[in-house]
């Protein structure tokens, strides 16, 4: 029998039906429970079907915690991100979700064979529903709180009658990309019921330039390493592919290291330096091949970089593109070398939540059990997926962290509703 009008009770309440959530309730459910989700959209999972192209980097190739930005300590982060091993996650997705999944050797990311994150999406509503889920789209939850019966927790939504129910999983995002659905209510229920908060900021998001001195480079795109100080020993070095928009800049790599511009901007201090060496070539290598080059400049760089791109920093140099490479003097090639390979990125915004891959900060992994996602404060209620504070660099690492944290609270719910319900 359906959830729906027939019980006063439910043991498992998911709210948010995205990637951590479509975990929680299909892991709650697999425990025997009976799992009631709740999504505001009309059909859920809108992050699913946009990300990695349409085509779902499910999974990336290692788990690698260190890669992971977070305010909590670094060995309750990494004991949260391997409560899952990897390989485990990859048979749910082929044996349980039947998704077949395929290694790209080059990223080292893992895609459905299919390369359709609509399969993806549909695959775990399947799956949910498989397992006696009831979804309830287009159903927006207003209110956590107490319910009037002992250990029970009572939702009130938009329109229809409030749903009481023995444990709660919120799983309802961040607030990136709000086209999708969030709205950072889930932040905001965290905050109402004392749970402390992180700073939140746009994450994995370009960075802009206004007015921007290169928007005649728009659709160029090669592999560069980026260097930005960490506020620690070591800087951080971002290695990968780099996009010029009409806007900025965009890319892997850009991406991955945007959460410190982003947090020297929320900051109200110094914009934060961002270096670029644009190829596989440092300073000393560009020197020697610009002193042993034959022909034009122009030519040797186009060994190296874009054409557009070459001939963008040669004019920065104030260097003619068919001045002959062997002849340069000693200053215009050490302009020119350090031009190469220790760029300073001219940036002086971002595009914010709206192009944002993920939220930075949120809840304090502290404040919840790091097995089963339980709040510390709260008995029956569970936090997991994007609303935590942590990310990952791009390449499927988010979503492992959707999946590790939405079984672990589904895991948990099932069993503390079970629990609840004896007392």
């Amino acid at each position: 029998m359906s959830i729906r009008g027939s019980l006063a009770l439910v043991p498992v309440a998911v709210i948010g039906a995205g990637a951590a959530g479509l975990m929680a309730a299909i892991f709650a459910a697999s425990r025997g429970s009976r799992v009631l989700l709740l999504e505001r959209t009309r059909d859920g999972g809108h992050k699913i079907l946009i990300s990695g192209g349409g085509r779902c980097n499910i999974l990336p190739s290692t788990i690698a915690p260190e890669r992971f930005v977070s305010n909590a300590e670094t060995a309750l982060l990494r004991r949260m991100l391997r409560s899952w091993p990897l390989e485990g996650q990859r048979r749910f997705f082929e044996q349980e979700a039947g998704l077949p999944l395929v290694l790209e050797p080059k990223t080292g990311k893992w895609f459905p064979a299919s390369n359709s994150a609509r399969q993806v999406r549909d695959g775990l509503l399947k799956l949910a529903e498989s397992r006696g889920v009831e979804t309830r789209f287009e159903s927006r939850v207003t209110a956590i709180e107490r319910a009037p019966i002992a250990n029970a927790w009572r939702l009130r939504f938009h329109e229809g009658e409030p749903v009481d129910a023995r444990a709660v999983i919120i799983a309802s995002g961040g607030l990136s990309v709000p086209s999708t659905g969030s709205d950072g209510m889930g932040l905001a229920w965290a905050r109402q019921l004392g749970h402390r908060v992180h700073t939140t900021y746009p994450a994995l998001t370009p960075l802009t330039q206004s007015p921007p001195s290169h928007a005649a480079l728009a659709g160029v795109s090669l592999e560069v390493t980026l260097t930005a100080a960490a506020g620690g020993p070591k800087p951080l070095r971002s290695l990968g592919g780099f996009l010029f928009t009409h806007r900025g800049y965009s890319g892997p790599a850009l991406l991955n290291i945007s959460h410190l511009a982003v947090q020297s901007v929320e900051t109200g201090g110094p914009l934060q330096p961002i270096a670029v060496q644009w190829c596989r070539l440092d300073a000393p290598a560009w020197d020697r091949l610009l002193q042993q080059g034959r022909g034009p400049v122009s030519a040797v760089l186009r060994q190296e970089l874009p054409a557009r791109l070459a001939e963008a920093l040669l004019d920065e140099c104030a260097i003619g593109p068919q001045q002959s490479a062997a002849q340069l003097e000693r200053a215009a090639r050490q302009r020119l070398t350090r031009m190469l390979s220790n760029y300073p990125l001219p940036w002086n915004g971002h595009e914010g939540y709206r192009k944002a891959e993920v939220t930075g900060g949120g809840v304090a992994l502290d404040e919840l059990d790091p097995l089963s996602f339980e709040s510390r404060r709260h008995r029956g209620l569970f936090l997991c997926g994007e609303m935590l504070d942590a990310f990952g660099p791009i390449g499927g690492y988010n979503f492992l962290w959707a999946w590790v944290t939405g079984r672990a609270a589904g895991l948990g719910s099932a069993e503390r509703a079970r629990g609840l319900q004896a007392s």
